[in-house]
């Protein structure tokens, strides 16, 4: 914070009261403490208990992802991921629970949709959430009709599926929830994805570039 700050106030107010530089030592100290934790906790899919008792109303535990669907739909996962990268870079002032509650919304709206063909949008807390979630989605299916379009050139057909996108979704929201600490201000979410996709102009990622990217939460 450019200043003197006892431990106390650091380990409490961390990304609760003070919006923390991405850089700070302390506050990288404390994400790879958190992470070596949940690493060891026996509930991993969520984050740990913390985390799924902040988000549980995001939560989706009735959607199997499994290794074969992230094996197949590697480049689907990467390219929503770097929607939501780019979202956060153009409005810098995006937390975690901003990001996981629009993808959570998004999520539900798929998961509607997989179920009963019929298109349904969550309702948010208030105004500013709202406008939020709407541009998140904006960016996502701006994603999901590129990566359509890609896949149609060489195929003459698209074989994405919308339970596809939901599956893609899902091991998003859930990634989210592993990474944040749950704090109001805690941007180790956002940090991660600008970590996996430094600033680029391409919006598809190809499979030259995929590589292994892909993490489990």
């Amino acid at each position: 914070m450019h200043g003197k700050i006892c431990p106390q106030c650091c380990g409490e107010q961390r990304e609760v009261t003070l919006d923390c530089p991405s850089d700070c030592p302390y506050l990288l100290q404390a994400r790879e403490h958190a992470t070596t934790h949940r690493a060891n906790s026996q509930n991993e899919r969520t984050g740990g208990r913390e985390s799924e008792a902040l988000f549980a109303e995001a939560e989706i535990p009735d959607v199997q992802i499994t290794q074969q669907f992230l094996y197949e739909r590697e480049e689907l996962i990467l390219g929503l991921s770097f929607a939501l990268a780019k979202c956060a870079r153009a409005d810098r002032s995006l937390m975690d629970r901003d990001l996981i509650a629009a993808v959570s919304s998004l999520a539900k709206s798929y998961q509607t949709l997989v179920n009963s063909s019929l298109i349904y949008e969550p309702p948010t807390a208030n105004l500013a959430h709202q406008t939020i979630a709407r541009e998140i989605a904006r960016e996502v299916e701006t994603m999901v009709r590129e990566f359509r379009e890609a896949e149609q050139q060489p195929l003459g057909h698209t074989r994405l599926r919308d339970s596809d996108v939901l599956k893609a979704l899902v091991f998003l929201l859930r990634l989210g929830l592993g990474r944040t600490s749950g704090r109001p201000k805690s941007r180790a979410f956002v940090d991660f994805l600008f970590a996996q996709f430094p600033e680029r102009q391409s919006a598809i990622v190809g499979p030259e570039e995929a590589g292994s990217r892909i993490v489990i939460p």
